[in-house]
């Protein structure tokens, strides 16, 4: 065991010492990823340091003719950040819905976790994808989390950040016009259960800071020595939700660090980019539209389902099944007069959910696939 722990730190080191004198003649590269990143965050594109390097990445790999990777530590502290921040959302409040609607709630989650699952399997059968990018691509909720363990799993990252944040796209657009058109006055039955929002008190930055950095570090040994699949998300992500469910305090991410943790991500799965495997990505594309919106028509049945048992209004309860889109979801409850932390607690479930199985089934694809 103790030479597991030597090794990955001597890995460790190793990849930092040769990464700094890279760094300086890497500069150019980094302030090509930040200006494109800054810009797609101004205009507003969904988690736009992450997409925005990512593009910029893809940029500079066409211009140079052949894909360009980054030195593996960025993409490793990339990962760490992604997986700790993504740790950060989850509370035991949030996660207490499970406590009174677990039987409807499971009937969502299985519907739409069951069709994502076909929809990738579809989308790898006719897209020309690999199982494991197909199904990544399809799986609803924890985005930018499955795309920085994508790579890992053996899937094309490209492919699963393109056609998530095409689900996202169609989800954020689709689903609230139709909730605000249909069912915006549906809010007059009182909800069973209101998830109240964490209140612990915060730690000074610097330990704060601490915690966080123990956790990737820790997380990324722990990964590595008991071979978790996707061990470099994985690892921090278990590790930092035992150290923040445990701690009686609140745990933040700076949005800087997150933000140089989804520039790193991004701007290392660009540089990857290789033109002669993704010219297959359109057909790909054309299809993932239409399965999400077969998608967004289950998960309506499925909300609607979910109002049936509980007595939910039925604006929560589909807001709360919808495929991912989190962030437009909660906004248009609160804009329309629902009940937010009925929404915020389904749709962290899920997510917790995914992110503990993923890389499981992810693996059992790739394996499956290499028996046939």
């Amino acid at each position: 065991m103790n030479i597991d722990y030597q090794n990955t730190l001597t890995h460790l080191r190793q990849e930092f010492s040769r990464t700094l004198p890279q760094f300086v003649q890497l500069l150019p590269q980094l302030m090509l990823a930040v200006g494109v990143g800054y810009l797609f965050n101004g205009l507003h594109v969904p988690v736009g340091w992450l997409i925005g390097p990512m593009v910029a990445g893809i940029l500079y790999a066409v211009f140079r003719g052949k894909p360009q990777p980054l030195p593996p530590i960025f993409f490793i502290v990339g990962q760490a950040i992604v997986a700790i921040a993504t740790a950060t959302g989850f509370s035991w409040h949030t996660l207490g819905l499970m406590k009174t609607y677990a039987f409807p709630l499971m009937i969502c989650i299985l519907i739409t976790g069951g069709m994502s699952v076909l929809n990738g399997y579809l989308l790898g059968r006719w897209g020309n994808l690999d199982r494991a990018t197909g199904f990544l691509s399809c799986v609803p909720g924890a985005s930018y989390s499955l795309i920085a363990m994508s790579e890992a799993m053996g899937a094309d990252a490209i492919a699963v950040a393109l056609l998530q944040y095409l689900r996202i796209l169609l989800v954020a657009v689709i689903v609230p016009t139709l909730v605000g058109y249909w069912f915006a006055g549906d809010t007059t039955i009182p909800s069973v259960l209101s998830i109240p929002l964490q209140t612990l008190p915060s730690l000074p930055p610097v330990f704060n800071l601490a915690i966080l950095g123990g956790c990737g570090v820790l997380g990324i040994l722990l990964g590595e020595k008991f071979h978790l699949p996707s061990s470099l998300f994985f690892g921090p992500f278990i590790v930092s939700l035992i150290v923040f469910w445990t701690i009686p305090h609140s745990i933040k991410m700076p949005s800087l660090l997150f933000t140089v943790g989804l520039l790193f991500v991004g701007f290392s799965i660009g540089l990857k980019f290789d033109w002669n495997n993704a010219k297959t990505l359109w057909k790909a594309v054309l299809i993932e539209i239409v399965l999400v919106l077969i998608l967004i028509l289950f998960c309506l049945g499925a909300g609607y389902i979910f109002h049936e048992i509980t007595q939910v209004d039925t604006m929560t309860a589909i807001l709360g099944s919808t495929p991912g889109g989190i962030t437009a979801m909660i906004a248009t409850v609160i804009q329309l007069g629902g009940d937010s932390g009925i929404v915020l607690a389904m749709q962290m479930t899920r997510m917790l959910l995914i992110l503990l199985i993923s890389p499981w089934f992810g693996n059992l694809l790739i394996k499956n696939s290499k028996l046939i």
